[in-house]
């Protein structure tokens, strides 16, 4: 991995313009997106008929592309997020198609853009200004922003109704904790009032109003597995779609409002599906196997959906699709540098059984076996012979790895690596209860999960080196390396935690205040009431149970995981007599957050990444992984 091709390579992928967040223009004629096909995040408009890129933008949208983008009333500015160097404190701005840029939205805290109003007069926003995350609304003509709901828990999803009168927002007054309800108010707040959709301790959100302001699109996990239903205000009752063979969340109504659309979740696989009102018939969109979204809830001027569509080896590509013959045209074609979908490697997904106690001793924590579960995974095999092996488990926790396209899987991949993402207990597409299981366990059963898939893997493909297994993760999937690390030692070679979490006490009290409520203590409860999984389950308290080296990187700027957990882990490895250069490694990122899509950024990480595993593991790049000239 040290000669210069492999450099290339590395730069060559982190360097892959890539598209984010394209939404629709109120008329349908037009898509505006973030594109850094120039080498820098831009904004720029689509013209779905010619896929002509106009840029917009110069130099004024932020660099990481994390957060959406709207269009006004009128389709003839863009709203976007600005904040500074990745701390998601934004504010809100607008560009116009002369790429004259103005604040519309400031003030302290976060600020996310939930809906713009049909009518160009009313902005929607969550702002945790006051402390929790609650919802805002911000008058276009006066330039007064004025707070419209005051709970003590986060509220989230609020949607403004097509004639501007109304608010849908989600959020819990109840003494469920798990608990979330969908709630309609005067569009000032006032009035506000529970729907009572689903049971209490079930988890229930607006999507989308119907054209005609009469129903509401709403999702609910009451009978375990996700649901998409119509709520008529007329009898105040939800008729239910899909027969529960699938996970299923609801997008957005058609404009004939006969029709809606809904995404479904099958083993790795996300699709679409469109449901008939009447009928409640569904019918899946006709696309390869892979990871399918339709990013916005607007239609093209013909009707047809705007659809993201990828797979391991396709990178997205935006699509226009007819619902109605299953025919669809490329809107704009994915870019892939000197690379092309032969270059990369496919997945394949496979289940194993875990009661969450792998073979491997457990040196941090011991456990009783938990109930047996059916774990899914996907492994992508480099080719290498014999090939090391890289745990990639996935962040969130509430969330899952499907099929889709990811250039540092496939960097891994073309230098040898098979690598391993395991859907362990807590993860999404399995229903509540499943998700749930991660509830007063972080560090329990879904970590045996991922190392029980681990010795799953060791054990199938005797062409996996069992000495050369590295866990890598980011976020919660960095919580993950770091737990994996101490709690099953004798299974790693090394180690790699971005942006990860190692001491949860520090971590409550430090992270967003809606991540403190809807993350912490919803999963864990507060550290007064569960103070021992809390000391017990922090990486940071068995910190000399590590026996590889561990690469640590966290950005300064992160408002979700603080940096502080990145200090506090590197503290409790020296407490512990290890040293910094030789058995672990320490990179601070200035001007980052919580990852970033920059390229910049997307290329030093890849170096140091590339540079960790040159020095601690020895691999040699494949034949049929190397790029083609």
């Amino acid at each position: 991995m040290s000669d210069s091709s492999d450099k290339d390579i590395l730069a060559e992928l982190a360097e892959l313009p890539t598209v984010a967040h394209p939404s629709v223009s109120p008329d349908g004629t037009d898509i505006a997106l973030y594109h850094d096909i120039g080498g820098r995040n831009e904004l720029y408009v689509v013209d779905p008929n010619t896929a002509e890129l106009t840029q917009w933008s110069d130099g004024e949208v932020p660099r990481d592309a994390t957060h959406g983008i709207d269009w006004d009333a009128d389709g003839d500015r863009v709203f976007f997020h600005l904040d500074d160097d990745g701390n998601e404190q934004n504010d809100i701005y607008a560009i116009d198609r002369s790429g004259s840029v103005e604040p519309i939205v400031e003030m302290d805290g976060q600020i996310l853009l939930h809906d713009v109003g049909e009518n160009g007069e009313m902005l929607v926003l969550g702002s945790n200004r006051d402390g929790q995350m609650n919802v805002y609304g911000h008058d276009l003509r006066s330039g007064e922003t004025t707070k419209l709901t005051d709970y003590d828990r986060a509220v989230w999803m609020a949607h403004l109704s097509p004639d501007g009168d109304q608010i849908a927002y989600a959020t819990n007054e109840s003494d469920d904790y798990d608990n979330r309800d969908v709630y309609v108010a005067n569009a000032d707040g006032s009035t506000p009032r529970n729907l009572e959709i689903g049971h209490t301790g079930a988890e229930a959100s607006p999507v989308d109003w119907h054209p005609n302001g009469d129903k509401l699109l709403v999702n609910d996990n009451t009978p375990d597995l996700g649901r998409c239903g119509v709520y008529d205000f007329a009898t105040d009752e939800v008729t239910w779609f899909g027969n529960q063979e699938y996970e299923e969340t609801g997008s957005f109504f058609l404009p004939d409002g006969k029709r809606f659309i809904a995404s479904r979740v099958h083993e790795a696989e996300h699709i679409q599906v469109v449901y008939n009102v009447e009928t409640e018939q569904a019918h899946e969109f006709e696309l390869s196997e892979g990871f399918t979204t339709t990013p916005t809830d607007r239609v093209l001027s013909d009707g047809r959906v705007l659809v993201g569509h990828e797979t391991p080896t396709h990178r997205r590509e935006l699509l226009a699709y007819d619902t109605e013959t299953d025919e669809y045209e490329t809107v704009l074609e994915a870019e892939y540098g000197p690379f092309s979908p032969d270059d990369f490697m496919e997945a394949a997904y496979f289940t194993f059984n875990s009661d969450g106690i792998p073979e491997t001793t457990a040196h941090a924590v011991e456990h009783n076996p938990y109930d047996g579960l059916e774990i899914g995974g996907l492994l992508y095999d480099s080719g290498q012979r014999p090939s090391p092996l890289i745990v990639n488990p996935h962040g969130g926790p509430r969330f899952q790895n499907y099929k889709e396209f990811s250039y540092r899987i496939q960097y891994l991949l073309m230098h040898g690596f098979s690598v391993l993402q395991v859907n362990y207990r807590g993860s999404t597409g399995r229903g509540r209860e499943f998700a749930e299981e991660l509830y007063d366990d972080w560090g329990g059963a879904e970590q045996g999960d991922i190392a029980s898939g681990v010795e799953y893997v060791l054990q199938e493909h005797d062409w996996l080196n069992e000495e050369q297994v590295i866990v890598y993760g980011g976020s919660y999937g960095g919580y993950s390396a770091n737990w994996q690390m101490v709690q099953y030692p004798e299974l790693y070679a090394a180690g790699i935690t971005w942006v990860g979490l190692s001491d949860l006490t520090d971590m409550y009290e430090n992270t967003m205040p809606h991540f403190r409520s809807e993350l912490m203590e919803k999963n864990l409860g507060e550290p007064t009431e569960n103070p021992t999984i809390y000391e017990e389950r922090s990486p940071v308290t068995h910190a000399s149970n590590l026996s590889a080296p561990l690469l640590i990187g966290h950005g300064v700027n992160d408002p979700r995981v603080p940096v502080s957990q990145a200090r506090l882990l590197r503290d409790a490895l020296d407490d512990a007599g290890f040293e910094d250069g030789d058995d672990y490694e320490y990179e601070e990122l200035g001007e980052e957050g919580h990852g970033s899509t920059d390229i910049d950024q997307k290329r030093r990480e890849l170096r140091l990444l590339d540079d960790f595993l040159d020095r601690r593991i020895e691999t040699e790049q494949t034949d049929e992984a190397a790029v083609n000239d």
